[in-house]
Formats: C-alpha cells, structure tokens, sequence
C-alpha cells in the first residue's frame, strides 16, 4: 500500500497482471477489495484507492462526486498501463459510471455491484440524518454486530475480522467509529439522490443486483433505462445475498470479472 498525493491506494496481486480498478461504497476503504482479490482473482492487478472522505485518503472536501471522478483520473493516469476492468460497489458503483462516462478511452469494462444511484432524496436525507446522530459506537462489540445484524450478515467472519482491524479507530470521549470523515459522508448521502447516468452505450457492462436489499438501492427506473441503453452489452445478475455482494460472494464476483479480463 502507498499513496498517491492524497489518495492512498492498496494494490493486490502481480504488477504485470490485467488491471482492475476497485471502488469501494460509502462509508468503506479500499482495503475491503483484498480477500476477493488476494483469494479470488490473484493474475490480476487489482488497484483499489480510499475515496476522498474514506480511509488513509484525504478528509478535506471538496466530497462531490464529481471531485471523486477527479481523483480517480488522477489514480488511473498514474497506477493504470491499459483500459480496466473498472469495478464499483454501491455508491462506488455510481461514482464508476460517471468515471467511464468521464474516461470511457481509459475502461474496458465495467461491473456495477449492488450499485446505489439515482437514489430516492428522502430517504437519503434520513440515512443522513442518522449519520449525524449516531457517528459511533460505544466498542467493538457494538460496531461488530451492527454490522453482523446488517449488511454483513452473510460475510465471512474472518473477513468481517479484517474489516475492523484496518477500519475502526479510537473516537472521542472513549467511544469508536469508522476511519471516516462524517462531513464527508453525510455530503455523499446527498450526492446518491442526483439523478442517475448512464455508461457508454458501447460498454460491455455487468450489473449485480443484491436481491435481500430492500428498498433496493438498484431501483427500477436505473435498471430498465440500463437496459434500454446498453442492449445486450449488459448482463443483469441477480444474487440472493445482502449488500456487500464482493464480501458475501467473493467466488461468484470474481468470475464475473475473471470473464471480463
């Protein structure tokens, strides 16, 4: 792992490898990417940076998406030798799709994981507002089983270990949190109720649906105007499992771009 300026960046797998470029979701770290890409997808270069707000990387706004696309050019000119595989989970996912449309000659490919765009403005004004009134836990313990009574339910233990080794720090006043800008995050609620984008309508394109996720992030309105946009460069699966699609189904994702690469 180094940095890059302000973005810190974790790199997996061989320097030689076919490329991907790994986008984790909101409130998340680059570092989420190393079981699937260690265990899973070990011929390619993996290359998964901490978004601005998220992680090792810079707190200091701008936090808009567009800004996060800026980043990211910035990632690819220096990590990326060929087009990737570009790969975005969640609010990760919607920041991918603005980047092809930003880059397209610098992506081959693109997988949406359970991606949350085009969102509802209400109900991200409430995730926001929870945010800000419940930023931390009391310990560990807390912080571990929101997560095994949430999203996490269905990823490994070992995995859910490394989550909070590497993403859980000391907070004021005794108490911890995720190695996070709050700011940051509650800005990024909003920026998923901007209306959504489509990708190049010449990109092959996979989109996961997480079916346990209701109200679904991947609403209705996204998934058909894909449809109608990509024909069939698009390939639509949909997995019985919860939000954290790469940590639950590492093996099933990582055949997906496996075929991609």
């Amino acid at each position: 792992m180094s940095g890059m300026g302000e973005i810190h960046i974790h790199r997996f797998g061989p320097p030689a490898g076919r490329q991907v470029l790994a986008l984790h979701g909101l409130t998340g770290h680059g570092q989420r990417w190393q079981h699937l890409a260690e265990g899973h997808l070990p011929e390619a270069r993996v290359i998964a940076p901490d978004l601005r707000g998220h992680g090792r990387s810079t707190w200091s706004p701008p936090w808009g998406i567009a800004d996060q696309v800026d980043d990211l050019v910035g990632v690819l000119e220096t990590e990326a030798t060929e087009p990737v595989v570009l790969v975005g989970h969640s609010y990760g996912g919607a920041i991918a799709v603005h980047l092809a449309r930003r880059v397209p000659e610098r992506v081959r490919a693109l997988v949406l994981l359970d991606p949350a765009i085009g969102m509802d403005p209400a109900f991200m004004a409430e995730i926001a507002d929870l945010t800000v009134r419940f930023p931390d836990y009391t310990d560990t313990a807390e912080a571990r089983s929101e997560k095994v009574h949430g999203a996490w339910a269905d990823v490994a233990d070992d995995v859910l270990d490394a989550e909070l080794t590497e993403h859980l720090i000391d907070r004021e006043g005794g108490r911890v949190g995720w190695r996070m800008s709050i700011p940051a995050i509650v800005a990024s609620w909003g920026e998923l109720a901007r209306p959504f984008v489509l990708p190049p309508a010449d990109l092959p394109t996979i989109l996961v649906q997480a079916m346990r996720v209701q109200p679904p992030y991947v609403t209705a309105a996204f998934r058909t105007a894909l449809a109608a946009h990509l024909g069939d460069r698009l390939t639509v699966v949909e997995m019985d499992v919860d939000h954290m699609v790469g940590q639950a189904r590492p093996v099933d994702v990582a055949e997906l771009i496996g075929k991609l690469l």
